[in-house]
């Protein structure tokens, strides 16, 4: 099923990693680094952050510190919302 919606395909990259590491137990993703920095998908992050009034993680960085700096420019300049 081919979609522009940003949320199903997430969903379907989260399918497919999931898949991917079910069929082989010694499989390691150390490259998904390109996966998780696509615009789609920290959209939908930060959708989901702000949806479940996410608290600050260990750089003590919360939701108003980063509406208030600007969340592209938080985001090494990724226009994602």
């Amino acid at each position: 099923m081919q979609t522009n919606n940003s949320k199903e395909k997430v969903r379907q990259l989260q399918n497919k990693l999931y898949l991917t590491a079910k069929k082989c137990d010694s499989r390691r993703f150390h490259a998904l680094y390109d996966k998780v920095y696509r615009e789609d998908v920290l959209s939908e992050a930060w959708k989901r952050v702000k949806a479940n009034k996410g608290s600050s993680g260990v750089d003590g960085i919360e939701i108003e510190d980063i509406e208030t700096m600007g969340i592209e420019k938080y985001c090494c300049g990724q226009a994602f919302l």
